[in-house]
């Protein structure tokens, strides 16, 4: 059967400088490739697109839709770790999840936010 490989998710951001500094300094990412109106980032597997829109209807003004990944790591406490040491706000705690899961979540400054996830031992 055929087989997906890879996936990049495509954003639309309101600044482009100031979302690529995000992903960039923050969240750890590496720029790839920027090109007029868009900036492609990359950490580890997961690869993003980000679409320079400064008239588009913000993340952050739809509430529940503003999610658009569960990022699957290996160590979620060693990365919520590093993100607090980066000043991110952490708007989703580190925790345990009833289904297997220690997950923790952010928002972006467009407000598209970004959950991570680690299986735990069974």
């Amino acid at each position: 059967m055929p087989e997906i490989i890879a996936s990049t998710f495509v954003l639309a951001v309101q600044d482009l400088t100031v979302s690529k500094a995000f992903y960039l300094d923050k969240l750890g990412f590496t720029e790839d490739i920027s090109v007029d109106g868009w900036a492609f980032v990359s950490r580890g597997v997961c690869q993003l697109r980000l679409g320079d829109c400064p008239d588009a209807v913000p993340m952050s003004k739809t509430q529940d839709h503003s999610w658009f990944a569960y990022l699957h790591v290996r160590d979620a406490s060693g990365l919520c770790a590093e993100y607090v040491r980066n000043g991110l706000e952490i708007w989703h705690r580190l925790e345990d999840k009833p289904w297997g899961f220690r997950e923790f979540g952010i928002v972006t400054p467009d407000g598209h936010r970004i959950v991570f996830g680690e299986k735990l031992p069974i």
